[in-house]
């Protein structure tokens, strides 16, 4: 597993060839890692014998099912502000989250099931590791950032999976029989949501507020444990703990909003001072894909020739498109149209693609064309996966702090609304004005409108409006009528899961 870039100067970079490219027999004769010796002792700071455990749980998050086809589909393609792109005809599983006909044995639910116990497991095994350890020379801070570092990645997990299924098994063990985990009964999303509380709560505090860049960049951080436990709080609309979480973030001084909006997506953009969490993927000449994620070929454009990128999925939509301010330049980031020239300076013409294929695709996915041609390869595997930025931390605490009203409240609410605009302004004092508006509904509805824009193609949008109980009307009027209130905020338990419990597990409510 290839996590962390830039770490080939330290014994880590071994571990992670190992874990990436298991079938590489020229890899297979190292020593056994997870032993201090004179070549390992001492490790970088905050690293230690769990590191390979940890950066196989990290390199389940990389994987087709954790963020490929299922993710995209069922975070972006179920919203106003996506549909399937691809072909017409391409994709029927994917086309049944953006028309609300799913149904539980369609193979994308139980990719993403799987891998998200996948990570959980080896979170679990992790910890497991630590709890049974003997070894004298491992110091108990690096026992305490391994274990914080786990229960941050085992908590992600969850939070997808109560998101997305709603009440799941709750498995917090190694178990000696692997089939007892097959019938452990769903709690209810209460019950998850506390443990995803309590493993984030331990993980800010204990992990460090930064890692060095050189050595571990991308790895989860306390702000990346804040940062994911405000959205926890904020979709149980748990106002004042939501605010005080990304109070944290925001006075860490790790962050800032100095990142132009144009280069945020981009490679040159990976690990800014933007970035709160986000999965680190790369590729060489030798290795072009066994260390990346096809998150970015799965959305990159459909076309022939130098433009041959992709699946063509998740194309933005018309009712996104209109939802943006008048030259907001955010836009442009955001929609790579047929005959405009991309954030690269190429342009996608008519004749680059089949005529059923989209004529609009995400451009923050798409890849520098120098890279693609030094890698050879245009497939993008490389690019980083932006889970959390700092602007969604700031816009998260401006909601919880409006939500929780006062006057000094609803000031700070307003500074933090305020900020983001600024930077997507980017000097333009001519567009984007100020929100001024102290009404409390009236700025909650400006709030939910720039999340939406500075989040656009990000994987929220869907989880907004559920949390908001506006998916009904908001998604009726998008044309998405297909879904339906009290069913569709979740999805169906796979059903070859179902069948591996021997019934334990029971299916939502309204699905076969």
């Amino acid at each position: 597993m290839k996590s962390f870039k830039n770490i080939t100067k330290y014994f880590l970079a071994a571990i992670l060839i190992v874990i990436a490219l298991p079938s590489c027999k020229k890899f297979l004769d190292l020593d056994p890692q997870g032993k201090y010796d004179t070549g390992t002792y001492p490790y970088p700071k905050g690293s230690g014998p769990f590191d390979g455990d940890i950066f196989a749980a990290y390199d389940v998050l990389r994987s087709y099912d954790a963020t490929g086809s299922g993710f995209i589909a069922a975070t972006s393609i179920r919203s106003d502000d996506a549909d399937k792109g691809s072909t017409p005809t391409d994709g029927p599983s994917s086309k049944e989250f953006d028309d609300f006909t799913l149904i539980s044995t369609n193979g994308l639910l139980d990719g993403m099931w799987k891998s998200y116990y996948n990570l959980i497991g080896k979170a679990n095994g992790v910890l497991d590791r630590i709890a049974k350890d003997q070894d004298p020379g491992t110091t108990t801070e690096v026992k305490t950032y391994a274990e914080a570092e786990a229960k941050f990645l085992r908590a992600y997990g969850y939070f997808m999976l109560v998101r997305l299924f709603g009440r799941v098994p709750l498995v917090d063990k190694v178990y000696a029989d692997p089939t007892q985990q097959a019938n452990i009964p769903q709690s209810e999303p209460t019950t998850i949501y506390t443990f995803i509380e309590s493993d984030l709560n331990f993980a800010g505090a204990h992990l460090p507020p930064s890692w060095d860049p050189n050595i571990f960049p991308g790895r989860a951080t306390s702000g990346s444990a804040n940062g994911l436990l405000a959205k926890v709080y904020l979709t149980q609309k748990k106002w004042g703990p939501a605010m005080s979480a990304a109070n944290k973030v925001i006075i860490s001084g790790q962050y800032d909003l100095s990142t132009t909006y144009d280069k945020i997506f981009g490679e040159d953009g990976e690990n800014s001072k933007e970035s709160v969490f986000e999965i680190q993927c790369t590729a060489t000449l030798v290795e072009k894909r066994a260390n990346g994620s096809q998150f970015a070929s799965i959305q990159g454009v459909r076309g022939s020739g130098d433009w041959n990128l992709g699946w063509g999925f998740n194309s933005p939509s018309g009712q996104l498109s209109a939802a943006y301010e008048t030259n907001d330049p955010r836009k442009a980031r955001t929609f790579l149209s047929v005959g405009v020239p991309t954030i690269y300076g190429e342009t996608l013409l008519a004749g680059n693609q089949a005529a059923d294929a989209p004529k609009v695709y995400n451009h923050k996915v798409h890849s520098n064309p120098a890279r693609r041609k030094a890698l050879l390869d245009n497939f993008s595997y490389w690019m980083n996966i932006r889970i959390l930025r700092y602007a969604d931390v700031v816009l998260m605490y401006a909601e919880a702090a409006n939500e929780v009203g006062g006057t000094t409240n609803t000031t700070d609410a307003l500074e933090k609304l305020n900020s983001v605009r600024l930077r997507a302004r980017n000097g333009n004092n001519a567009i984007l004005p100020n929100v001024t508006t102290t009404d409390q509904g009236e700025l909650r509805n400006a709030i939910r409108q720039e999340r939406r824009i500075e989040l656009a193609m990000e994987y929220d949008r869907f989880f907004d409006l559920v949390r908001w109980g506006t998916a009904k009307t908001v998604l009726h009027a998008a044309g998405k009528t297909g879904f339906v209130e009290g069913k569709h905020e979740i999805l169906p338990i796979p059903a070859a899961q179902i069948q591996i419990s021997k019934g334990v597990l029971t299916q939502n409510f309204g699905y076969n």
